[in-house]
């Protein structure tokens, strides 16, 4: 909502003032954090001078200035100097330069031939028009560029049904990014050695009392998709490692949890809670819009259920954005165990699971989230101080590993907190295809403390990663625009081992070193 200003005419924002005792605000910024200049002296000054540093400048203010931030759609123009401004011609702009810039980082192989006179007539002159590899080019001479298209789908025709790399999809979150990668990535594995690996698995998950460190190593470089649901159950720690304790264990869990929605679902109907349930429903549709598999209404009722009952279970924080992308991984692996292996998951249309299996997906989604937020609680309470505190680690950690990049980056008043918030808030997952955070989670299972601890150097390697195009750009708008648009669209489960090698590297060399870790003293 806006208000008019009698004495100028011109809008302003009207906040909103209503509170709900104990409820507390969903937190916008968390996935689009603020861009704000440091309060320090710069020579760009804006209307009405440079903006003086304030004394009681904090994240709660932060949260206070942005909590109306839902009403920004309710005029259709925007009033700048009493010019009006249509909204849908600054939307256009707007996509104009991201569209601009992201197509000069992009790979020239996948640009239209038609098209390259008319791109290159927008491409800002700091863009880097290739996208960089993890290794250094002298040490990856032999990268196949054939990575970079779409591969042919490669059905199984194996008797023993042995599975393929990765039948996730790779959509990309980002709504307005390229559509030409949207196509599925599915690699064809090699029998013997995939194979043998996976019975390695299934030796290891059957035995009456499962080996978990030996399950950790085993799982660390990737989990075959055929094992990945169970092995994601018995690391996550909702099925005991006693395999006689398992059946009834989930029996019981699956069982507590529809009672939990038989108990509280109900109650969203209720004024004091409705207010979270509506946070919570306007949430989920924006979960990769491009996807038809969480467009669909049975699916975005399972989600609804699964944060509903979690934040009614869990008031000490409640329902926060960000939370509601922590359950689509498992909710993804935990489908993909019910659905037909020649299915693609991006369009399969859940309601012809059966109910009992589609119970099944949902409660064993919630738990295991559950089980992971129980982990990074500190996360999502009020103010959100474990990420402000990973924020802050981060940069005593790139002051180390990239001092250019760090100074490139002060240099240009870029705070990580505008960046890397999101990064820890969603677990990189709007920051990667979702088939690569499958598999980066692979990995953040395996490892010990993974979603709390080793998740801070792997996005240091992921910023690392992208240090030379980020040199590269010369000013504030250029460089946040990188940062919000990475080139990822084209990852795939190789780019992701090597960058969680490149993490596993920087924990071996700082995890021991603590001084990285506190803040400087001068």
């Amino acid at each position: 909502m806006q208000s008019v200003d009698p004495q100028n005419g011109k809008n302003f924002w009207k906040k909103n003032s209503k509170t709900v005792p104990g409820n507390i605000r969903a937190v916008y910024g968390a996935m689009h954090p603020p861009i704000l200049r440091s309060p320090k002296s710069s020579p760009r000054k804006e209307a009405g001078g440079p903006r003086k540093p304030e004394s009681n400048d904090s994240f709660q203010d932060f949260q206070e200035s942005v909590n109306d931030a839902w009403d920004c759609n309710d005029d259709e123009f925007y009033v700048i100097s009493d010019v009006k401004i249509s909204n849908r011609m600054v939307q256009s702009a707007a996509l104009s330069v991201i569209n601009s810039h992201r197509s000069g980082q992009l790979p020239a192989t996948t640009m239209a031939a038609s098209s390259l006179p008319e791109l290159h007539s927008h491409l800002p002159s700091q863009a880097s028009p290739t996208t960089p590899s993890l290794l250094p080019t002298s040490q990856s001479p032999s990268i196949d560029h054939t990575l970079h298209t779409a591969p042919t789908v490669l059905p199984c025709s194996s008797p023993s049904r042995i599975p393929v790399e990765s039948a996730l999809p790779l959509s990309r979150l980002d709504p307005s990014a390229a559509t030409h990668n949207r196509t599925p990535v599915i690699h064809a594995l090699g029998s013997e050695r995939d194979a043998a690996r996976q019975e390695k698995f299934l030796e290891l998950i059957e035995s009456p009392n499962t080996n978990l460190p030996e399950l950790r190593k085993l799982s660390w470089s990737g989990i075959p998709p055929a094992v990945r649901a169970v092995t994601w159950r018995l690391l996550n720690g909702y099925l005991p490692a006693n395999s006689e304790r398992r059946e009834d264990t989930m029996k019981r869990k699956r069982e507590e949890y529809w009672s939990f929605v038989k108990q509280y679902y109900h109650t969203r109907l209720e004024e004091s809670y409705q207010d979270t349930f509506r946070q919570i429903h306007i949430d989920i549709p924006r979960m990769f819009p491009l996807v038809p598999l969480f467009q669909q209404t049975i699916v975005q009722e399972m989600f609804e259920r699964i944060l509903y009952i979690w934040a009614i279970r869990h008031p000490a924080s409640g329902y926060v954005q960000g939370i509601n992308d922590l359950v689509t991984p498992f909710f993804v692996v935990f489908l993909q165990e019910v659905v037909p292996e020649d299915k693609n998951l991006d369009d399969y249309e859940v309601d012809q699971v059966g109910e009992e299996e589609r119970n099944v997906v949902e409660a064993d989604s919630y738990w295991c989230m559950s089980k992971l937020l129980d982990g990074i609680q500190d996360s999502y309470t009020f103010a959100q101080p474990g990420i402000q505190t990973k924020v802050l680690q981060l940069g005593e950690l790139m002051k180390r590993i990239d001092a250019n990049l760090h100074q490139h980056l002060d240099r240009h008043e870029i705070n990580y907190l505008q960046f890397s918030f999101r990064w820890f808030n969603n677990l990189l997952m709007r920051e990667m295809p979702l088939g690569c955070t499958v598999r980066l989670w692979d990995t953040l299972h395996a490892e010990q403390d993974g979603f709390s601890h080793f998740v801070l150097y792997v996005c240091a390697a992921f910023l690392k990663h992208f240090s030379q195009n980020l040199m590269a750009q010369r000013d504030f708008q250029g460089l946040m625009l990188l940062l919000q648009n990475l080139p990822t669209s084209n990852w795939s489960n190789s780019d992701i081992s090597m960058l969680v090698a490149e993490a596993f590297r920087l924990k071996f060399i700082f995890a021991d070193a603590p001084n990285h870790l506190q803040a400087a003293k001068k």
